[in-house]
């Protein structure tokens, strides 16, 4: 059993899979977030349009031995950005690890 134990209204209850997005949006604490591209307005919907746009940015794909991760690096820092390889589970701590990573070019909205 997994999830988030939320409190509302003096009633607490199991949330499971707090995260998980549908697509576009993900939800953290009953918010639903998304990564937007700032040149294009685009809405990150997957990571092939992701992995375009930081292609276009300079990151390449790292390839290491973890089988759950997809990582990027750039040749000119340290920076590695980590995301789950199951699109479903990016949330909004990978949304934002992108945005400092590459504050000109993205970012988190709130999905209206």
């Amino acid at each position: 059993m997994s999830g988030v134990w939320v409190f509302n209204n003096g009633v607490i209850r199991l949330v499971e899979n707090p995260n998980q997005s549908d697509g576009v949006a993900t939800q953290a604490h009953g918010r639903r977030y998304v990564l937007v591209y700032l040149p294009t307005g685009e809405a990150v919907s997957s990571y092939s349009s992701l992995e375009q746009i930081l292609r276009s940015l300079g990151w390449e794909r790292y390839f290491s031995g973890d089988s759950d991760l997809i990582q990027y690096h750039k040749r000119s820092s340290i920076d590695l950005i980590s995301l789950p390889r199951d699109f479903s589970k990016f949330n909004s701590v990978y949304m934002y690890d992108i945005v400092v990573k590459n504050p000109n070019s993205f970012h988190v909205r709130d999905f209206k």
